[in-house]
């Protein structure tokens, strides 16, 4: 269970790491792939967006986001070994 856990957390980090990869090329946002990828990430970045806003034009949400996984997965993970 807790290899599940972990393997879900990733999955979200990579889904937004790819979001931020794909932010910097033109892409048909048509494709399923993708368009689940941006329905993934969106749910996640789009509360960080209206709570934050860009700092100097750059949107740093998809840092806080996947800092926010990674604190999730850690809290989650060390009261499963506790």
């Amino acid at each position: 269970m807790i290899s599940i856990i972990s393997i879900a957390f990733e999955i979200l980090t990579y889904i937004i790491f790819i979001r931020v990869i794909l932010s910097w090329f033109p892409h048909n946002t048509y494709q399923p792939v993708i368009q689940l990828i941006y329905q993934i990430s969106n749910y996640i970045l789009n509360p960080i967006r209206n709570t934050i806003s860009p700092i100097g034009g750059i949107d740093i949400s998809p840092i806080i986001a996947i800092f926010i996984i990674q604190l999730i997965k850690n809290i989650i993970l060390n009261s499963l070994f506790a």
